[in-house]
């Protein structure tokens, strides 16, 4: 593994939150994230039916899609979110895995644009879409 590609991976395993939620790292690399979320009580949001409340959902989602940002070939050495517009089509199966899949598809000089997809055992029908935008850092250069 890359100097680059274990920055990425520890960017995610030293988040507090993404800790909290269990948050854990599957595929990393070439711009593209896998981080998945086990079903666990403490985080649902409706008592009635089990259900993920979709704020871990949304957690879930903004740290796989900046995972991906920082497993970018450009080699970053940090990130932000600026933006991130989810769509929530479905509630998440009480019980299932979510697994959030994020691609940074293009990247300028200060920011890098980003597209995630979270499912859990019915990888057919998703339980949320997004797109975002997040910072860009580079390493500064070093002037001779």
């Amino acid at each position: 593994m890359t100097d680059h590609l274990r920055r990425a991976r520890q960017f995610i395993e030293i988040i507090p939150h993404a800790k909290a939620l269990g948050m854990v790292c599957d595929e990393l690399g070439d711009g593209r994230a896998t981080i998945y979320m086990d079903y666990d009580p403490r985080f649902v949001g409706d008592p009635t039916t089990g259900v993920i409340h979709g704020g871990a959902v949304s957690a879930l989602m903004d740290t796989t899609s900046g995972a991906s940002v920082m497993s970018h070939p450009t080699a970053p050495i940090a990130t932000a979110t600026l933006d991130l517009r989810i769509d929530y089509f479905r509630s998440a199966t009480p019980g299932q895995r979510i697994t959030a899949r994020a691609e940074c598809y293009h990247v300028t000089r200060s920011v890098a644009f980003v597209r995630v997809t979270a499912t859990d055992d019915d990888t057919d029908h998703p339980v949320a879409a997004a797109t975002g935008a997040f910072t860009l850092e580079r390493p500064r250069e070093r002037k001779p």
